[in-house]
């Protein structure tokens, strides 16, 4: 008796899957006619199917939740890194311009031509010097966001999400986000239990990029 009752219960927990999983997969979809039509044809019946089937559990909800916390954190850092290498530079600036000034003041008239040149060769030594800082700290912000993308491919992937994986092809990575909008998207329209939101498709871009005219960072 106790087989029997154990068999259906399996019988109807499979039966419960394969509703949910059509949930998804119906749901999913709906979604993909809302992407522009050259990731729509991308987005195959068993690509769609395969992903409905990895949200199934959930835990895939909570994995991506968990990488745009640490890609946010990692973005406040980076930010935060810019931002003080700027305010070190105006200092830099700023004491330069006054001990220029004050050199002048006490310059006898007939030498103010020469250190007027010496003085402009000093400042575009420390322009130059500033210029070549801030490649460095772009250069390793664009590096460690390429590592967090990296982490997160890598992470969908062994959790079984479709189309992941490593690349940095910027077609397959424009498809990933989309796939990721999706996953969001799920969960904005209540197909997934739980109340965290999700958000990490559209978000890969180096913070270099982020800033204003002038070069200022603007805050992620």
């Amino acid at each position: 008796m106790d087989r029997y009752a154990g068999a259906l219960e399996e019988v109807a927990d499979s039966t419960r899957q394969q509703e949910r999983h059509y949930e998804l997969l119906s749901a999913l979809q709906s979604l993909v006619k809302e992407l522009p039509s050259s990731f729509q044809q991308r987005l195959s019946y068993t690509t769609l199917s395969d992903l409905a089937l990895a949200l199934l559990d959930g835990t895939v909800f909570e994995i991506v939740q968990g990488l745009l916390e640490i890609q946010h954190l990692t973005e406040k850092s980076l930010y935060n890194q810019r931002l003080r290498l700027q305010n070190e530079h105006r200092v830099l600036r700023q004491a330069l311009r006054q001990k220029h000034q004050e050199a002048q003041q006490a310059c006898r008239p007939h030498n103010l031509p020469v250190l007027q040149a010496a003085q402009q060769r000093e400042l575009e030594a420390v322009e130059h010097r500033i210029r070549e800082e801030q490649r460095a700290m772009d250069r390793k912000i664009v590096l460690e966001l390429d590592r967090k993308v990296a982490d997160q491919q890598s992470t969908l992937e062994k959790a079984g999400v479709a189309g992941f994986y490593v690349t940095t092809n910027p077609q397959e990575l424009m498809l990933q986000m989309n796939l990721l909008e999706l996953i969001r998207k799920l969960q904005q329209r209540g197909c997934q239990a739980g109340k965290a939101s999700l958000g990490l498709g559209g978000r890969w871009q180096p913070l270099a990029a982020q800033c204003d005219q002038e070069g200022s960072p603007v805050p992620p």
